[in-house]
């Protein structure tokens, strides 16, 4: 008995309760504990996603920073300026200086032509690559697996090779179509059905939004073909409302607090907050939306898919069906009809 009192006393009690296992619950709480814990593997993540965007900012630069053409920004200034020169009046040269502001416009060159070409061809054929691997990486993080950022970014993109590419294409071209109606829509606004036209354009790139939460992730999990994959992704909006509805706000919130920095930054010539989201906005926002999206998925496809199999005696692992479904047979199944309630 004294022994063992030394023994506790000058060694090391190992007499201790198994630790508690961790709440791993999808909730926004362990949103941010997983954030923390992920940052640093988010951080570098960001310097593979921010390739999809620099070719496009360095093209804009070479268009807005080259060599540029005066010109008047009103038509009107050209025929104001005959009369004025023909005889003209005090009113007419009060029009003419109101009218007569000029602006400086790029000038494309046929090597900036070619070049702000190449770079806007790089972004949209690798578009869809890009976000497949970018997925896989999000998803391990999501999911608390093991992650080898360069390895799987390019293993992701070899098992997707042909469906990232096309469904690149035609995500890219869906976003301009979007953003185009709605930067039309928006100056016509004035009239009736051109305000509901904006509104609704307003509605399609959400819901579009929402729905890019889900196809990338069942592109590197599932092997459906794109049209179940947008079927899914479009019920999705609905099943998972509460959490698009919250990741939504989340994405809106970090944007506007970027915004708010930016523009009282420039108006004083500081440019630093301008290139700064470059550094962490495409992981962060991409970490929103896969934290968003998987819980939904795993109740709804994943589970839904173990649950209808036939139980095998000699496999009793969950993760090994897991992984049978998401890794090995990406099974090719649709979404099946929701319960009563919806997390």
């Amino acid at each position: 008995m004294e022994n063992e009192k030394k023994k506790k006393f000058f060694g090391r009690n190992t007499d201790r309760p198994d630790a508690v296992a961790e709440d791993t619950t999808p909730t926004l709480r362990y949103f941010f504990k997983l954030l923390w814990r992920k940052l640093g593997k988010l951080m570098s993540l960001n310097l593979m996603m921010v390739v999809q965007y620099v070719p496009l900012i360095a093209a804009v630069i070479i268009y807005l920073f080259g060599d540029t053409m005066p010109t008047v920004e009103s038509a009107m200034y050209a025929p104001l300026l005959g009369v004025s020169i023909a005889g003209g009046s005090p009113t007419t040269n009060l029009l003419l200086g109101t009218f007569s502001r000029q602006l400086n416009i790029p000038v494309l060159t046929p090597g900036r032509t070619v070049a702000i070409i190449l770079l806007i061809a790089f972004t949209v054929l690798t578009w869809g690559w890009q976000n497949v691997g970018a997925t896989y990486n999000l998803r391990s993080l999501v999911r608390g697996d093991s992650c080898f950022l360069f390895s799987d970014y390019f293993y992701a993109i070899r098992r997707n090779l042909k469906q990232g590419f096309f469904f690149g294409i035609l995500d890219i071209l869906v976003i301009f179509v979007l953003a185009f109606d709605f930067f039309y829509f928006s100056a016509l606004a004035d009239t009736f059905i051109f305000g509901v036209m904006y509104i609704l354009f307003i509605v399609l790139a959400f819901v579009y939004t929402v729905m890019r939460f889900y196809i990338y992730h069942m592109m590197i999990t599932f092997d459906l073909s794109i049209r179940k994959i947008l079927k899914n992704a479009l019920i999705f909006v609905a099943l998972g409302i509460k959490r698009n509805a919250v990741a939504l706000i989340g994405l809106v919130a970090v944007i506007g607090v970027n915004v708010a920095l930016i523009v009282p930054s420039l108006s004083v010539g500081f440019s630093l907050p301008l290139i700064l989201p470059l550094f962490y906005l495409p992981a962060l926002a991409g970490f929103i939306a896969a934290y968003a999206a998987w819980p939904v998925i795993q109740r709804y496809m994943i589970d839904a898919y173990n649950e209808s199999k036939p139980e095998d005696p000699d496999d009793s692992s969950p993760v090994e069906e897991e992984d049978q479904v998401t890794e090995s047979e990406k099974s090719d199944t649709e979404v099946t009809l929701p319960p009563p309630t919806v997390d």
